[in-house]
């Protein structure tokens, strides 16, 4: 069994390579930048005995996602599990971010998403396809993040027309997290991170294994009869914020 995770040298796709690793998968490294990260994290990966390869790609790019997942084919033969979760953000005052910034976001987050989903089932008889969206898709809004939360809404809308193509073969399911602790929220200071805590029934932020965790069992044959799902992986979030 083979598993595509992307954006998978730091954070919850380093969590999710390593969490099927475990569980006996052969694991694709995608990233796109952090050579010396990505490497560190394959030679965790390599501790579980099993195949690993590094794939340094830049899934907006269509020409370089399909010659990662010809590389990947060309290794592994196929592709079983598709993780989606590569993705940035670019917090700014809502009116002044630029659109080239903007567009950025929606290219990495969204229309990476698409592109990748687009060439690896081509190789997917029986599978399942991942896709990492955000509470800021449903009902946590954050202007600062509007181009971010409006790329990770497209990621359900994606999900959803995803999993009505390519049933019933592929199963399509998205999860949303909330706060996770991850190098994108590091930057966050003490009292932010306190004061959303209050609004979390669990009183604190995620670690990336808690979601990763999730995305194995979506992929598991426990999981079986879970399609089209968007689920929510946010320690009980107390209301909208």
């Amino acid at each position: 069994m083979v598993v595509l995770v992307t954006g998978a040298s730091k954070g919850i796709g380093e969590a999710t390579a390593l969490k099927f690793a475990k569980n006996g998968y052969d694991v694709v490294i995608n990233y796109y930048s952090d050579t010396d990260r990505a490497n560190k994290v394959k030679e965790n990966v390599d501790k579980y005995g099993v195949k690993c390869l590094l794939c340094k790609c830049d899934i907006s790019n269509e020409e370089e996602v399909k010659n990662m997942v010809d590389d990947i084919v060309n290794q592994f033969g196929s592709i079983d599990v598709l993780v989606n979760n590569a993705g940035i953000a670019n917090d700014t005052l809502p009116f002044e971010k630029n659109v080239d910034d903007f567009k950025r976001v929606l290219d990495v987050n969204l229309i990476g998403t698409y592109l990748v989903s687009k060439y690896v089932i081509k190789h997917m008889k029986n599978g399942s396809i991942i896709n990492i969206s955000s509470t800021n898709a449903l009902n946590q809004y954050y202007p600062y993040s509007l181009d971010y939360d409006a790329s990770k809404a497209g990621v359900i809308s994606l999900t959803h027309n995803l999993a009505t193509e390519l049933s019933p073969n592929i199963r399509v399911n998205a999860i949303c997290p909330g706060w996770v602790n991850t190098d994108m929220n590091k930057q966050l200071d003490d009292d932010y991170i306190n004061d959303e805590c209050k609004n979390i029934l669990l009183g604190r932020f995620a670690e990336p294994k808690e979601i990763a965790n999730v995305i194995y069992f979506l992929a598991s044959e426990y999981a079986s009869y879970i399609n089209n799902s968007i689920i929510r992986v946010d320690g009980g979030t107390n209301g909208s914020c």
